[in-house]
């Protein structure tokens, strides 16, 4: 047999997977926490306006909040209760957003109320990108922009490609992998509706070479009828990103600073197909989702569905930490971000979290000058300059950052950090200066 190689995009490195322990643990289901806190803003966009008050009871995907225009989503109830206070709630960035905190009733169980359906075959395109919205669907891969937005092809664009991602190629994180292995149906359905409200003439799925068992169900239970091929790329990271997969795939370059249907094309997380396939079927709200609980810190690592609003605190408990525990990351070690409190909640953007211990963790770095390797240059998957990036971040010339070399193109892989012998924090000066200049064009 002719040895094949997988297709790929060029640069990019290849930091140690750590999947091993929980790529063949199945989808548990989570406990519901006595409180549950609930941001009204766990999406790009404006926040959701309540339309419970406090005390009132609510049934397990209830509509909590709506939706503020259309760059919003609605919130739902992830288990049934009682609403106690509407207020400030702790979030990721390390500031109280608005939000809510839910009393769940004890021996609440998973029953969720029905909505209207959206049936795919007599559904209008307009129809299911509106379902899409009221049902509260975010891209699941961790950027949580609205799914519904993204579907809306602007006016004189057309899209010949759905690009259905399930690279996952963020290390420790398996669950977009589970979701391929268990809600095959689930996925496939979605794609029908995906289709159809983007007019795409098919689909592909991509996985990487780390999942032949996903790759292999997913072509045996693919319908005859659909339009859909499952493609396999090289384990490399950061493959799962979308403008790579773009390029490793049909070899389109998606322009700095534009969106993929500039090249007739438009990614969808795999988990959010299946969410898809799984919701509008039932007209029901996204309240839990699939994530990935693991890392050294963690004793019963493995994939669970849990309940959107669940205290990371109470997570980590059930699932069991040592006292060792010295971080925790939300979304994984690379592009991921350590959690400033443990009261933060897990939300619809969170698809895994990682434990670390002090024996995992070096306290003792130092940031020495840049030696001008061009390490970084060199594993730049958008061929940015990182080390000259980085340079004028300390001298905080953001804009000559982003006018003269491109800044806004990264999407902050942590690709440089990771080869960076200096040890210099390259990704997090960016994400500075990205901050600083979207706040000074703002005012």
């Amino acid at each position: 047999m002719l040895w094949r190689r997988h297709k790929t995009f060029p640069r990019g490195i290849h930091p140690p997977e750590c999947k091993d322990e929980t790529r063949g643990s199945p989808i548990r289901q989570f406990p519901f926490a006595p409180i549950m806190v609930i941001p009204m803003q766990q999406h790009i966009g404006k926040p959701a306006v309540p339309v419970v008050v406090e005390g009132q009871e609510v049934a397990r995907g209830q509509l909590l909040a709506r939706a503020d225009g259309f760059i919003s989503v609605p919130v739902h109830a992830p288990a049934s209760g009682v609403v106690k206070r509407i207020a400030q709630v702790p979030s990721i960035g390390g500031h109280m957003v608005p939000g809510m905190y839910l009393q769940c009733f004890p021996g609440a169980t998973q029953e969720v109320i029905e909505g209207t359906p959206c049936r795919v075959e007599t559904a209008t395109p307009e129809q299911i990108i509106d379902a899409v919205q009221q049902a509260g669907i975010v891209g699941l891969g961790g950027a949580a922009f609205p799914a519904h937005a993204k579907l809306r092809i602007p006016k004189g664009k057309t899209v010949d490609t759905l690009l259905i991602n399930g690279v996952e190629c963020e290390p420790y994180l398996t669950t977009d992998h589970r979701v391929m292995l268990e809600q095959t149906d689930d996925i496939f359905r979605g794609i029908r509706y995906l289709l159809k409200a983007t007019g795409a003439e098919r689909a592909i799925i991509a996985v990487e070479a780390n999942k032949q068992d996903a790759a292999e169900k997913l072509r045996r239970q693919a319908p005859n009828n659909l339009p859909v091929m499952v493609e396999v790329l090289a384990v490399k990271y950061p493959q799962g990103a979308e403008k790579m997969v773009i390029q490793a795939l049909l070899n389109r370059e998606v322009p700095s600073g534009h969106h993929p249907y500039e090249v007739h094309v438009i990614g969808v997380n795999v988990a959010t197909a299946a969410e898809i396939g799984r919701l509008l079927p039932h007209g029901r709200g996204i309240q839990e989702r699939v994530i990935t609980i693991t890392g050294p810190g963690v004793k019963k690592k493995g994939n669970y569905r849990i309940p959107i609003g669940t205290p990371l605190r109470f997570a980590l408990e059930w699932v069991g930490v040592g006292d060792d525990l010295a971080e925790v990351f939300l979304g994984g070690p690379m592009m991921g971000q350590a959690v400033p409190s443990l009261d933060i909640p897990i939300t619809k953007g969170t698809n895994g979290f990682v434990a670390f211990t002090e024996a995992q963790i070096d306290r003792a770095e130092q940031v020495l000058p840049c030696i001008h390797c061009g390490y970084c240059v060199a594993v730049c998957p958008v061929r940015l300059n990182p080390a000259r990036l980085g340079l004028l971040a300390k001298r905080e010339r953001y804009e000559e950052m982003a006018r003269s070399f491109d800044l806004m193109a990264c999407f902050e892989c942590g690709a440089c950090s990771y080869v960076c012998p200096s040890r210099i924090p390259l990704v997090q000066y960016f994400r500075v200066a990205k901050q600083r200049i979207k706040k000074r064009r703002a005012a």
